[in-house]
C-alpha cells in the first residue's frame, strides 16, 4: 500500500510563488520517476514537469523558466517550485510516482496524489 500526500497549494496573486510538495509513504523500494500534472476546469490533465531517477528534468513549454522540479530521494518526496505565477496556472495539481515496491515482489506500479488546488488571481 502506497500513498502520495500533496501539500503547498493555495491562493496567490499573479507574480507570486508557491512550492508544492508530494511525499510518498508505504511499501516503497525506490521511485524511478516523478511527475507533476495539472487539470484546469474544462480542460484535460496536462503534464507540467517530470524528474527522472537520475535527476533529469523536463518541463511543459508554458512553465519552463518559471517552475523548477526537484526531489529528495531520502524522503521519497518531490517538490515543484512555482515562480512568477500567472492566472492561467490556476488548476488542480497532481503528483505522480513511478514506484518499485518493496521486496520480495519489487513490483513496478504508478501512483497518483489526491491533488492540490492552486489559484492565481490577477
Amino acid at each position: 500500500q502506497v500513498q502520495l500526500m500533496e501539500s503547498g497549494g493555495g491562493l496567490v496573486q499573479a507574480g507570486g510563488s508557491l512550492r508544492l510538495s508530494c511525499a510518498a509513504s508505504g511499501s516503497i523500494f525506490s521511485i524511478n520517476e516523478w511527475g507533476w500534472y495539472r487539470k484546469a476546469p474544462g480542460k484535460q490533465r496536462d503534464l507540467v514537469a517530470i524528474i527522472t531517477g537520475g535527476g533529469t528534468t523536463n518541463y511543459a513549454d508554458s512553465v519552463r523558466g518559471r517552475f523548477t522540479v526537484s526531489r529528495d530521494n531520502a524522503k521519497n518526496t518531490v517538490y515543484l517550485q512555482m515562480n512568477n505565477l500567472k492566472p492561467e496556472d490556476t488548476a488542480v495539481y497532481y503528483c505522480y510516482a513511478d514506484i518499485i515496491g518493496s521486496s520480495p515482489s519489487l513490483a513496478s506500479f504508478g501512483s497518483w496524489g489526491q491533488g492540490t488546488q492552486v489559484t492565481v488571481s490577477s
